[in-house]
């Protein structure tokens, strides 16, 4: 359940970090044993999740009380970057080059280490969103055959996200929902992500029984592909926010 903390009648509350004033969300969670915080992946609000007891307002001041921690946080999140003609689009990892022309076909397509694109040029972001979509729901339902076969499991529904602050979730109906913007992502931390909501399918809390399953299913560096999301994650919402 979300509740939005209010210092006054239908005032969201706010917290300030350096010169900007960020929305602070909480989040009561059924499972939570203690409050956390983070900042969201586009800088764009603040989140503390409590177990289903706690205080709103404690959770404000919990907010408050690292300030410092999260304008240094803030400033890591990187500048809105759009695609723009001659720029580059992240793609698996690589950044491939925008060739842009008005008069080539609208329908973006890679050539090598180019992604071709055509069109209105004020269109061109939303093509290109469009066809990285595409190409993610391609990888990840491949992904996602690869690891149901791996957990013994029949393969779930798949659904892509443009969750703001979650990589990925598994539903009590055992829809899995993996956020578009990991086909920019290195394939083994998108692979990551989908082999992690794989094994919620046989465990759907995050035990020692979880962590074996997943370990057991997924074929890569787990540690390196977290570390990336952790250090690298953000970059993901330059491009399109």
């Amino acid at each position: 359940m979300i509740d939005w903390l209010r210092r006054e009648p239908r005032e969201a509350p706010e917290i300030a970090l350096g010169e900007r004033r960020l929305p602070v969300i909480v989040v009561r969670h059924p499972r939570a044993r203690r409050m956390t915080l983070r900042l969201a992946p586009a800088g764009d609000a603040v989140r503390v999740t409590l177990p289903r007891w706690g205080r709103t307002a404690e959770a404000l001041a919990f907010a408050r009380s690292r300030a410092e921690w999260l304008a240094a946080q803030l400033a890591k999140v990187p500048a809105p970057d759009p695609p723009r003609p001659g720029g580059r689009l992240p793609y698996r990892g690589r950044a491939l080059a925008i060739a842009w022309s008005a008069e080539g076909p609208r329908g973006p397509h890679l050539v090598d280490e180019t992604i071709a694109v055509g069109g209105p040029q004020r269109h061109l972001a939303a093509r290109l969103a469009r066809w990285l979509e595409g190409e993610g729901l391609r990888l990840m339902a491949a992904d996602l055959a690869d690891f149901a076969a791996a957990a013994g499991v029949p393969r779930p529904a798949l659904r892509l996200s443009r969750a703001r602050r979650r990589w990925g979730s598994c539903a009590s109906d055992g829809t899995v929902r993996i956020n578009w913007r990991l086909v920019m992502a290195p394939d083994a931390v998108r692979r990551s992500v989908v082999a992690h909501e794989v094994a919620h399918l046989l465990h759907f809390d995050h035990g020692p029984a979880f962590k074996a399953a997943l370990e057991r299913i997924y074929d890569g560096d787990l540690a390196a592909a977290d570390r990336w999301l952790n250090e690298r994650g953000r970059t993901l919402y330059a491009p399109f926010g």
